[in-house]
């Protein structure tokens, strides 16, 4: 990655788009799994940011029953730069949504479930009740199902929020900061960065069993060693999982595609990571939030577990 953006100069009012790589193109989904697990969002009335978010996983995924749920529905009350979900005022929370939710789960047989919501800054606990109910009525469905969920900052009610949801029991936390703190003004007006941070650090304060995630995307012109520091300021709030992947452009109105970051320069970032103290780190230009979410889960689980032992080795010396 260049320590500085190299993208080609504008012409008129924006740069032209840059050509995707042959490392970032996806099959077209086509399977039968994909299809049963389309009909079954439809049926059941869900939404999932599979679809919102025009995910190019969404092939393989669903071809294998997986899918990451998008509560309290379709419209955010951002407008994030790089978000291709609709912004606008939301519809009414749907109380079916967490029956629904589990019986999904049940029927898709998850062993790992990830979900994940627009930001609501309209209701006055900015949708953490939801998380909630949701919650509870996986538990209660299929009580086996590990659970991760992917929440907004809750802006102004932060600490309440977390400690509900918190509270319910999630396996994993999961709040992206996206990007660095100098693209924030542009790519993530509506939050603040090191609010974030706080939030991610709250989650341990409150339970430090509970596996905390976050990641960025690459290639929106963040500078190298500014992506260090982000690394260095998600191990000082105590991160368990980060994930990098590269930034892509929904549509011509989105942020520009400032630089297609190579596999390999995944790969050693995804290295610094991992030597910074991260217990799971996912980093190649295809990766998510949710992407093999379930097996890097069961990954970093017996990363800490190996680490425990470690350390009770040690004091017991």
């Amino acid at each position: 990655m260049n320590d500085l953006s190299t993208a080609p100069k504008p012409e008129g009012d924006r740069p032209a788009r840059q050509r995707k790589p042959d490392w970032i193109r996806v099959k077209a989904p086509t399977g039968k799994g994909y299809h049963e697990t389309r009909q079954l969002m439809r049926g059941l009335d869900l939404t999932t940011v599979c679809e919102e978010a025009a995910c190019p996983n969404i092939g393989e995924c669903w071809e294998k029953k997986h899918a990451t749920m998008m509560i309290l529905g379709d419209v955010c009350t951002r407008a994030c730069a790089f978000c291709n979900v609709k912004t606008g005022m939301p519809r009414i929370v749907d109380p079916l949504e967490p029956e629904n939710v589990a019986t999904a789960a049940a029927t898709m047989g998850l062993e790992h479930i990830v979900i994940t919501s627009v930001d609501r800054d309209d209701l006055p606990d900015g949708g953490a009740g939801h998380f909630v109910k949701v919650i509870q009525a996986i538990r209660r469905a299929t009580p086996d199902t590990t659970i991760e969920i992917l929440t907004p900052d809750f802006r102004g009610k932060m600490r309440a929020a977390v400690e509900a949801i918190c509270e319910a029991g999630p396996d994993v936390y999961n709040h992206n900061l996206e990007t660095v703190p100098r693209l924030y003004p542009t790519i993530r007006p509506g939050a603040r960065y090191y609010a974030s941070l706080r939030l991610l650090e709250e989650v341990k304060s409150h339970d430090p069993l509970i596996f905390t995630k976050s990641g960025i995307m690459l290639g929106l012109g963040e500078q190298r060693l500014e992506v260090h520091q982000v690394m260095d300021d998600m191990r000082s709030a105590d991160v368990d999982f980060m994930t990098m992947g590269q930034y892509l452009q929904p549509t011509p109105k989105h942020a520009n595609v400032e630089e297609f970051v190579t596999p390999k320069a995944f790969t050693a970032f995804g290295s610094i990571a991992r030597a910074k103290g991260f217990l799971q780190v996912a980093s190649s230009p295809l990766t998510r939030s949710s992407y093999h979410a379930g097996d890097d889960f069961a990954e970093m689980r017996a990363s800490r577990e190996a680490k425990l032992a470690k350390e009770r080795a040690r004091a017991g010396a």
